[in-house]
């Protein structure tokens, strides 16, 4: 009787911790996309529980990957401990190099909770030699709730959609070899050391590789923003500087060079571009001129100035911050907010779309008389054009970081977007 209550009770366990983990996988997804599949995934877990009970997942199954956890999200990129972390990642990878890397996967379309595909039995000795995934979690060739967890960890070290599903993308990565990885750690250490000093209480780093914001106080990111930063033929630059101004409902000057390399060619294209954009032409004495007195077909626009209107269709979105560089760049709103739900998120031709703006002016403001949050939601919505000064300026790092790791251990990788990591083109596919 004793041990049947305690093959009932192991049932009960198994069931009840898979389902956990499923809805942990929910909640990390953005809960709505995995909730859709919950009805055929419960026959999926019940399935998996039937295959431990026979003893295909090993003995370790009910123990496995209590112990690797999700990178914790209050730590920053920068910090003076940064490069201290990041050494010792260079010694973990030393070691997975020095004892032969991780092995090849076989190809595969798609791999996903519940599927059965020889390519899962190594992608598991991938995921664990990476550290994703505990050894315990055994070597069946079955896409297991622990190897989907795994996945998931995987996803957010390198920048992922995060759903726990194995496609393009994410094999890409998990292909990228060990020895890339530690010589791309061994780069940005070189990196990282120019940061090691003091940052300020309060600042604001924008990772270009990474495409992401964080808002830095006391050591702890208090906010975190995708970013939409410059494309690879047109990169956003390294800056050091400080965030000086906010510009509520800004108007756009369309610089130079977007002039001859975008607005020139689509003129020609669409002949009432600007018109319909609303972005007003003006010569050098301030007098506005109407599109058809320029000879497109020529470089008689570069001696112009093309101002947009503010408004919810202007480039700039509602917000534009500012902060002295020689680039002329800055970052803003805009009012194409699909791009930051992309993995691929290098469209500008320089500057830096910030997600959830309003929340980071807030930040910024903090310190601001006269600009409470109440405030700023005021100016926004009656669409009024205002200046405020940020009191007292915010350090700003514009940086090119694209492996790290911070100070819970866990090693963290982007794609080499701009080719500046001298690694080749295979280390440019991750």
């Amino acid at each position: 009787m004793d041990m049947e209550r305690d093959r009932t009770a192991g049932r009960i366990g198994r069931r009840g911790f898979l389902g956990g983990m499923a809805k942990v996988a929910a909640g990390l997804a953005g809960g709505t996309a995995f909730a859709g599949r919950a009805a055929a995934q419960d026959q999926t877990l019940e399935q998996l529980i039937q295959q431990n009970q026979r003893g295909e997942f090993g003995e370790g199954f009910d123990s496995a990957s209590r112990t690797i956890h999700m990178p914790q999200a209050s730590l920053p990129t920068l910090s003076p401990a940064t490069p201290q972390t990041t050494e010792a990642a260079i010694v973990q990878y030393e070691g997975i190099v020095a004892r032969g890397g991780w092995p090849a996967i076989p190809p595969a379309d798609k791999l996903r909770l519940g599927v059965r595909h020889p390519s899962v039995a190594p992608l598991r000795q991938r995921l664990i030699i990476g550290g994703d995934l505990e050894p315990g979690a055994g070597v069946a060739d079955v896409f297991d709730s622990f190897v989907e967890a795994a996945v998931r960890r995987f996803q957010v070290r390198h920048g992922l959609t995060v759903d726990g599903v194995v496609r393009e993308q994410t094999f890409r990565a998990l292909t990228i070899p060990a020895e890339v990885r530690l010589n791309q750690l061994r780069t940005n250490l070189v990196r990282l050391r120019t940061f090691s000093g003091s940052l300020g209480n309060r600042f604001v780093m924008v990772n270009l590789p990474a495409a992401l914001i964080e808002a830095v106080e006391n050591g702890s990111v208090v906010s975190r923003h995708i970013a939409v930063v410059g494309k690879p033929d047109r990169p956003s630059p390294d800056i050091q500087s400080k965030i000086v101004e906010i510009n509520f409902n800004p108007y756009w000057t369309v610089p130079v060079s977007i002039v001859r390399r975008d607005l020139i060619p689509k003129m020609q294209a669409e002949p009432d571009y600007l018109t319909k954009n609303r972005i007003r032409i003006f010569d050098p004495h301030k007098n506005e001129l109407q599109p058809q007195q320029i000879n497109w077909y020529s470089e008689e626009a570069v001696n112009y100035q093309f101002k947009q209107d503010p408004g919810n269709f202007n480039s700039l979105g509602s917000i534009r911050i500012n902060f002295p560089n020689a680039h002329q760049v800055y970052m803003h709103d805009t009012p194409l907010k699909n791009l930051f739900g992309e993995d691929f998120r290098f469209h500008s031709s320089g500057c830096v779309r910030v997600q959830n703006v309003r929340e980071l002016v807030n930040w910024l403001l903090s310190t601001t008389p006269g600009w409470s949050r109440a405030e700023i939601d005021q100016v926004i919505r009656n669409a009024d054009r205002k200046d405020a000064r940020v009191t007292p300026p915010v350090p700003l790092y514009w940086v090119y970081v694209t492996a790290w790791a911070t100070s819970d251990g866990i090693a963290q990788f982007r794609e080499d977007i701009y080719n500046r990591d001298g690694l080749g083109a295979v280390g440019n596919r991750g």
